[in-house]
C-alpha cells in the first residue's frame, strides 16, 4: 500500500514536472489554478461569467487561465478586440470550431468547410432571397399559432412561455428550412422538436466531454433519432426543404461527404439555425410581461403598424420601421446573449491593446472574447446595466442610439449578441425579422399575460454561457386565448 501511494506521488510530481508552464515575460497574467490538469475547468465549466468576473477583478482586461489541459487567454477590453476578430493570420477561429462539432455531433469535416457553408448562408439567407424565407416563416407561425390557439377558443390556456416560444419558433424555422408541409417524406416537427430538446438539454456537456455513462447513451440514442429523422431534409430539389438545404447537402457531396456524414452535418446545421431564435424571443417576451410599461410601447408601435395592414400585403412582406421594438429586443439580447468568440494562436502573435500595451500569445493557445461582460455588463457603459431598460438603444428623437462609450472613447462594439467580423451571423436578420413577426402575431391577435401578476423571471443556466443565447432554470408560467376584437 505503501509502495502504491509512493508510485503515485511520483507520477503526479513528473506530470507536473512535463507539464509546468510560468508566465514568460511579455505575456498576459498566468492563473492555472490548483487542481492538476483540470486547472479552472470546473469552475469555468459551472459559471463562465462568474469566474471570468472573478478573473478579471483580479487580473484586469486580460489573463489567461488554465483549464482541462488548454490554456486561454480572455480579452475584456472591447477597444481591443477588433486586433482579434481582424487577424486571420495568427488566429483562427476554424480549428476550434473544428473540435466541438466532432465532440458534439460525432462529425469530421473537411479543414474549410465552414468557410464555404457561410458563404453559401450569405447567398441564401440576403437580399431577395431573405425576403422569400421571411413569407415562408411567417406562414408557418400563423398555421402553428392558430392551430395552437384556434380563434373559437373561449378560455385561457395556460403554459410556459420558453416551451411555448421555443417549440412554436423551432418549428416554423424547421418548416420552412428543412422540410415543408408539401413533402410526403417530411418528418412531424413535433417529434423533432421533442428529440432536439433532449439533445439541446446535453449539449453543454457533450461540448466539455463531461456526459456520464447513461447521459452518453442517451445522447447517442437521441442523435441516432435525429439523424433518422433529418434523413430526407435537402436530398432532393423537390423535397420540400428550402433551397438553402439542398446547395448546403451539394456542398457535402462535392467535398466527397457520405450519407452517415451529411446526415450529421443537416443535423449540426438545425442546431445552429434553431437553437438560439426561441430562447430569445422567450427572454423578450419575457421582459415585456415583467416590465409593463415596455409592454405598452411595443403594443402601442406594432398597433400602428396593424392599422395599415392588409391581407393582400401582410406587415413582414415589407420593409417596416420599429424602432421602440427593435431596441426592446436589442436590450433582451444584451442581457441574454453569451456566446464565446475564440480563436486558435496558429503561430506566435504580439497582441496590440487599444491602451498601448502589448502582450505575447503563445502557440497552441486560445483567445477568448466575452462579451456578455464587456461591454454588455459593463456599468461604466450601460447604467444599471443589470436592469431591463427597453429604450436603452433609442435618442430622445425616437432613432435608434448607437453612441455608447468607455474610458471617454466611443465603442465600435457596444453590445455583441451576433458576434462580429467573420464569427458573425450571417442570419441576423433573419433571426430579427422572425422574432418580430412572432411576437406582432402573438401581442396583435392574442391575450398573453402572465399567471402570476408579479412572477418574475427565472434565473438563467449557468452552464450555457458561451454557448449563445442563455436558457432559463426554469420557466415562466404564461396564459393566452385569442384576443375578442369585437
Amino acid at each position: 500500500m505503501i509502495w502504491t501511494i509512493f508510485l503515485l506521488v511520483q507520477a503526479a510530481l513528473l506530470y507536473f514536472i512535463l507539464t509546468h508552464r510560468s508566465r514568460s515575460k511579455g505575456e498576459p497574467p498566468l492563473d492555472k489554478g490548483v487542481i492538476p490538469w483540470l486547472g479552472h475547468a470546473l469552475e469555468f465549466g459551472k459559471d463562465a461569467a462568474k469566474f471570468l468576473n472573478r478573473m478579471k477583478m483580479k487580473h484586469g482586461d486580460i489573463f489567461t487561465v488554465h483549464a482541462a489541459g488548454r490554456y486561454v487567454t480572455v480579452l475584456l477590453d472591447p477597444h481591443s478586440y477588433d486586433a482579434v476578430i481582424n487577424d486571420s493570420d495568427s488566429l483562427d477561429f476554424t480549428r476550434y470550431a473544428q473540435v466541438l462539432m466532432e465532440r458534439i455531433f460525432n462529425l469530421r469535416l473537411p479543414h474549410h468547410h465552414q468557410d464555404k457553408a457561410k458563404a453559401m448562408m450569405k447567398k441564401y439567407f440576403m437580399g431577395m432571397n431573405l425576403g422569400t424565407l421571411n413569407t415562408t416563416v411567417g406562414r408557418h407561425l400563423q398555421a402553428l399559432l392558430k392551430a395552437k390557439m384556434p380563434k373559437n377558443q373561449k378560455d385561457w390556456k395556460e403554459d410556459g412561455l420558453f416551451d411555448f416560444s421555443y417549440s412554436l419558433l423551432f418549428k416554423a424555422g424547421y418548416l420552412t428550412l428543412f422540410g415543408g408541409e408539401q413533402n410526403n417524406n417530411s418528418s412531424d416537427p413535433s417529434s423533432v422538436y421533442e428529440e432536439y430538446k433532449k439533445f439541446d438539454g446535453l449539449l453543454t456537456k457533450m461540448a466539455r466531454g463531461m456526459l456520464k455513462s447513461e447521459e452518453k447513451r442517451t445522447a447517442q440514442s437521441v442523435r441516432q433519432r435525429l439523424w433518422e429523422l433529418l434523413t430526407p431534409a435537402g436530398l432532393t430539389g423537390d423535397s420540400g426543404s428550402s433551397p438553402w438545404l439542398h446547395g448546403y447537402r451539394r456542398l457535402l457531396q462535392e467535398e466527397g461527404a457520405d450519407e452517415d456524414t451529411q446526415r450529421k452535418a443537416v443535423l449540426m446545421q438545425l442546431w445552429a439555425t434553431q437553437g438560439n431564435v426561441g430562447p430569445a424571443a422567450f427572454w423578450l417576451l419575457g421582459f415585456l410581461l415583467t416590465n409593463p410599461e415596455a409592454l405598452t410601447a411595443v403594443k402601442r408601435e406594432f398597433s400602428r403598424i396593424s392599422q395599415m395592414e392588409t391581407s393582400e400585403m401582410p406587415l413582414m412582406d415589407r420593409t417596416v420601421n420599429t424602432p421602440v421594438f427593435d431596441s426592446a429586443l436589442e436590450e433582451a439580447l444584451r442581457l441574454t446573449a453569451a456566446p464565446f468568440i475564440t480563436r486558435e494562436v496558429v503561430q506566435e502573435k504580439i497582441l496590440h491593446m487599444a491602451d498601448g500595451q502589448e502582450y505575447l500569445l503563445r502557440k497552441g493557445d486560445r483567445v477568448c472574447l466575452f462579451p456578455f461582460i464587456s461591454p454588455q455588463m459593463d456599468p461604466e457603459i450601460y447604467n444599471e446595466p443589470q436592469k431591463y431598460k427597453y429604450n436603452r438603444f433609442l435618442n430622445e428623437d425616437g432613432s435608434a442610439k448607437k453612441d455608447f462609450y468607455k474610458g471617454g472613447r466611443r465603442l465600435k462594439y457596444y453590445t455583441m449578441p451576433w458576434g462580429a467580423g467573420t464569427n458573425g451571423c450571417v442570419g441576423k436578420q433573419f433571426a430579427i425579422d422572425t422574432i418580430r413577426q412572432f411576437v406582432y402575431m402573438v401581442l396583435t391577435n392574442y391575450d398573453l399575460e402572465l399567471c402570476e401578476p408579479n412572477a418574475q423571471l427565472p434565473e438563467v443556466n449557468a452552464s450555457r454561457y458561451g454557448f449563445g443565447m442563455l436558457q432559463p432554470e426554469g420557466d415562466l408560467p404564461v396564459r393566452y386565448k385569442p384576443r375578442n376584437t369585437h
